[in-house]
């Protein structure tokens, strides 16, 4: 199944992108966490077969997963001469800027790591400094500095799939991230959509070299010719713009329409995707925080540029517009406003959906659980103990490859 497919949120699941957390959560600190974007350290054993049920009730659903770790690989085993390239731009964007650092890594993570696999895992994990068995006799820098100093930070983000890279209909957005931390995951999506024989003709509506920034938390497929996107904390204007113009450019995309929600800045409404979901033909779940007038800018394609209207309204009076029909919206925590708060921490309405109407859950979140169920969705229901402490539910764990139109 080559290429990408994804015109909306909720039709049934085919091929779905994961990355299972590694040894890079090994490499979180307590003075790393704000930095690495952590509010706690996920316990690995335990985070790891939280995801393995994961991955395996998506397969129990017909869905087929790839890794992002393993497509990586595929695109160094098929292409040696690529494998040197890819270190060198690694170390670089890991902001090593010494011709002796870049030498002593490249080295070490060349020599050490023949097998491609390892490789890939390895950095993403990152390189302590005590593992480059420096000579330290004629260096300040390894005499001064402790022993637990990371020398490439690890990418402990990178199982919320979601953000990195975003497929928009056929093609695919590679983003600029946010934060210095995360914006370095995007590096394995330039080599697999420039590579990887099932991804390398995906046209690309953004580029992670671009000023802007845009993650994919904040980019939802409302149908066939409706794309959602946040502006966030996360997602810039001109990045909606910019993306417009290129979607609009593409003869092969069927979008016309681009909406830009305009959400509060907070952490625990980040994306889009933390604000609404859509779980069915007709369904939304909702922040209770994002109840009242919304404003939403309508984009559509202008002879060679864009117009941008603004609206103001109902979200669901929005929603319905373009959707189709009267939409419903079912608030996290049921509209308890203390069960919705400690239910959107944990991301309750971060759902991930694989076929209208039926839903991937985080089992903690059982006041709103309960009130989907009451709503005739079916739950699928996953452990989230240790996964839920990097802030992000089913939906950013997961980048839909292909949905069945």
């Amino acid at each position: 199944m080559a290429g990408v497919n994804v015109k909306s949120e909720i039709k049934p699941l085919k091929r779905v992108l994961l990355h299972r957390p590694g040894n890079e959560l090994l490499n979180l600190t307590p003075n790393t966490l704000e930095e690495l974007l952590f509010d706690d350290i996920p316990f690995l054993k335990v985070a790891q077969e939280e995801h393995d049920a994961f991955a395996q009730a998506l397969r129990d659903n017909g869905v087929e997963v790839v890794y992002l770790e393993d497509l990586m690989t595929e695109v160094l085993d098929q292409n040696p001469d690529v494998r040197e390239t890819f270190l060198k731009q690694f170390i670089e964007e890991a902001g090593i800027r010494t011709d002796r650092y870049q030498k002593i890594i490249f080295d070490y993570l060349n020599d050490n790591y023949p097998e491609n696999k390892d490789l890939v895992l390895k950095t993403m994990e990152g390189i302590n400094l005590t593992e480059l068995h420096t000579d330290k006799s004629n260096s300040l820098v390894d005499l001064v500095s402790e022993a637990s100093k990371m020398v490439v930070a690890p990418m402990p983000n990178l199982y919320f799939t979601r953000d990195n890279f975003a497929m928009i209909g056929n093609g695919v957005s590679i983003n600029r991230m946010y934060s210095v931390t995360r914006n370095r995951e995007t590096i394995y999506g330039e080599y697999i959509f420039k590579y990887h024989p099932d991804f390398k003709d995906v046209p690309q509506y953004y580029s992670r070299y671009n000023t802007f920034h845009i993650e994919g938390g904040d980019i939802l497929n409302i149908n066939d010719h409706v794309l959602a996107v946040g502006i966030s904390q996360r997602t810039e204007p001109d990045a909606i713009d910019a993306l417009a113009h290129n979607i609009f450019n593409d003869e092969t995309s069927p979008i016309d329409t681009i909406l830009a929600f305009n959400i509060p800045n907070n952490r625990a409404m980040m994306h889009l995707d933390t604000v609404f979901t859509q779980i069915d033909t007709d369904k939304f779940t909702i922040h209770p925080g994002i109840m009242g007038p919304l404003t939403v800018f309508e984009i559509t394609p202008e002879g060679d540029g864009i117009k941008v209207k603004e609206m103001t309204g109902k979200l669901e009076d929005i929603l319905e517009k373009y959707v189709g029909v009267p939409v419903e919206l079912i608030p996290c925590g049921g509209g308890d406003r203390i069960a919705a708060e400690r239910e959107q921490w944990n991301d309750g309405s971060n759902t991930l959906c694989i076929a209208p109407g039926t839903v991937v859950v985080y089992e903690r979140n059982d006041v709103t659980n309960k009130v989907l169920e009451e709503k005739g969705i079916k739950l699928v229901v996953i452990p989230s103990a240790e996964l839920s402490r990097g802030r992000g539910g089913p939906r950013c764990m997961s980048m839909p490859i292909w949905r069945e139109d």
